[in-house]
């Protein structure tokens, strides 16, 4: 199945492969170019402050929110991103399901990003649980 969003990109899940749409994901990405390449460095779920939720799943809905945070610093939104990692501390089915319904929450009806979740075992900060890190492809954008 291919599907084109807003911003041009084809995202694609061939037959053949299982359907990733329900773990918020999708298999393939495929973008045009001329394009601008934004990378999104690691974010996790502390606030502006640096305070950390102790709960998974509110981590991950800050963390998501910073990663849109960053995305607008740079004149671009979730509609570019094309791949996204993820890394959980303590993964299990149970927070894969949690990172699922944040992603499709974020993403809505568009498609879902190209995603790489890797388990560890212990992330940068004391009580880090999640961390996503992104790249996107934004318009060229033309000085004025």
């Amino acid at each position: 199945m291919h599907t084109k969003n807003q911003a041009g990109l084809t995202f694609i899940n061939p037959p053949g492969l299982y359907d990733p749409q329900p773990n918020g994901y999708t298999h393939v990405v495929s973008a045009p170019t001329p394009a601008r390449m934004v990378y999104v460095a690691g974010q996790g779920g502390e606030n502006a402050a640096g305070d950390l939720a102790p709960d998974f799943a509110a981590q991950v809905a800050q963390a998501i929110a910073n990663l849109q945070t960053a995305l607008t610093a740079a004149d671009a939104n979730l509609d570019h991103v094309v791949k996204v990692s993820v890394l959980i501390v303590d993964h299990s089915m149970e927070r894969l399901a949690i990172l699922g319904q944040a992603m499709r929450a974020a993403w809505g009806e568009r498609p879902a990003p190209a995603c790489t979740l890797i388990p560890v075992a212990r992330l940068a900060l004391d009580g880090m649980l999640f961390e996503i890190e992104a790249t996107a492809i934004a318009p060229v954008i033309h000085p004025d």
